[in-house]
């Protein structure tokens, strides 16, 4: 990503005074850097949150758990602490250091990584979560601000894609190595090889970012008063019909990404006999392939279009026509019996289903000030996350449960009961993506006019 910074942007963050010397200089290379290097750090974060759910199937053995109780150990538990602590921490980096706060956010959870490792029971596993949760609630509201003040407008989406693609990357490092790693040395070693090397990306941060001006890649000088009040900023984003529209759609997308991700190693060993070691291995060229292409792409093809036609819209619109085509062609994937055909699927069915967090993003912060962009952040992520991953492997995991009582009840084999149980969960969940389609649909039309009406009262008030 070339992430060409307008002269303008280095004015602007002298005249806002944030940057008392004037002197603030930020190359292209170095804001690339910048970009890059919250991407890898978005990767340990999601390795860290996303290691669970390959090594389920042998926590749900030793601890003799059952389907909800895995989705709720990678869902609601880290989903309430991560969401709801993430509003206050924002408030934090919309006035104080972003790159001290995600430093220490880093360590946070990253030592709490290591401690699911030594959990000896459900409760344990269940406060470590929570701890996760408590760390990485600071990360990434304060990487979505950096990013919007080193990176200019137009190319925002694709920067903030970047960024996104730590999701996907982080999904599939954990495949792998908590695939190899819990096959040969058991699932506690897998939570110890993720958790210990954050620790020294915590180091590389710090010495190696500078925390930039708040507003320097804006195209025009701005000038930088206090942030408005709490209730205020929260206030008039809910009051956007558009933002509405979007948070919902992005928590229901979530929803079924979540529902999904979360048991994509146990739908694999039930319903195809793959092992712990092989499932790893295939699902992270699986997510990576699929994810990052579908992440990158997704904000680049909206920077593309907007670029074309100055039109807010496309941020939305790409997200719902995805969904829309995601739907049937995920019911495929998990119909089918050919294990090498419904991996080569489901990765195009992740490209599909990953495009729409960057752009989520980007027209989110179209719709607040600078000082609210961490804030507003948070919110939308609180929304998503409890959405999304705090009710979706619930619900993924609880469905499955049901489904499964029910085949067993007409006589089928609890082994297969259990794998087809899983299988139609996932099935059903999936349809909830057209429901999230409709509502990005929904805030494409009053996007624009919530936008100018925003800069408008921003404007008025000096801001």
């Amino acid at each position: 990503m070339a992430v060409e910074a307008p002269s303008v942007g280095d004015r602007a963050a002298s005249a806002s005074g944030s940057d008392a010397t004037g002197t603030f200089r930020a190359s292209n290379a170095y804001r690339n850097y910048v970009v890059w290097l919250l991407f890898v750090i978005y990767v340990f974060n999601y390795v860290d949150r996303q290691i669970l759910s390959i090594v389920l199937e042998p926590i749900k053995q030793e601890f003799d758990l059952h389907d909800w109780q895995l989705g709720m150990l990678s869902g609601l538990a880290f989903a309430a602490f991560y969401s709801t602590l993430g509003i206050p921490i924002a408030r934090m980096a919309d006035t104080r250091n972003r790159v001290n706060i995600i430093t220490a956010s880093i360590v946070i959870w990253s030592a709490f990584t290591v401690v699911s490792g030594m959990a000896r029971n459900f409760w344990h596993l269940l406060i470590a979560r929570i701890g996760v949760g408590v760390g990485e609630a600071g990360c990434s509201p304060s990487a979505y601000s950096i990013i919007s003040d080193y990176v200019e407008p137009k190319k925002r989406a694709t920067a903030l894609s970047i960024y996104s693609m730590g999701v996907y990357g982080g999904s599939a490092l954990g495949f792998l190595v908590g695939g190899l790693v819990a096959h040969e040395y058991g699932w506690r070693a897998a939570f110890f090889t993720v958790g210990l090397p954050g620790l020294v990306v915590a180091l590389i941060l710090k010495l190696t970012v500078k925390e930039p001006p708040r507003g320097f890649s804006e195209p025009t000088p701005v000038a930088l008063a206090e942030p408005p009040p709490f209730k205020q900023v929260m206030g008039n984003l809910w009051a956007k019909k558009s933002f509405r529209h979007l948070s919902l759609a992005a928590g229901l997308h979530a929803f079924v990404s979540y529902g999904l991700s979360s048991f994509y190693s146990p739908f694999f060993m039930r319903s195809h006999g793959m092992s712990l070691g092989d499932v790893g291995a295939w699902l992270a060229i699986v997510v990576a392939l699929g994810g990052l292409s579908g992440t990158y792409l997704g904000g680049a093809w909206c920077d593309r279009y907007y670029a074309r036609t100055q039109d807010p819209r496309w941020y939305v619109w790409i997200p719902a026509i995805t969904l829309i085509i995601v739907v049937p062609f995920g019911q495929v994937v998990y119909a089918l019996d050919n294990t090498k055909v419904a991996l080569l699927l489901l990765t195009l069915y992740i490209a599909l289903a990953a495009a729409y967090l960057g752009p989520s993003i980007a027209s989110t912060h179209r719709l607040v000030g600078l000082r609210e962009r961490a804030l507003a952040s948070a919110f939308l992520l609180l929304i998503l996350n409890f959405i999304g991953l705090g009710l979706g492997p619930m619900f993924t995991g609880a469905m499955s449960d049901l489904f499964k009582e029910y085949f067993v009840s007409q006589g089928i084999a609890e082994k297969v009961a259990l794998a087809d149980g899983l299988r139609w969960s996932i099935r059903v969940t999936l349809l909830i993506n057209l429901w999230s389609a409709l509502h990005y649909y929904l805030a494409a039309k009053t996007l624009r006019e919530d936008i100018e009406t925003g800069n408008q009262a921003r404007a008025a008030a000096g801001l």
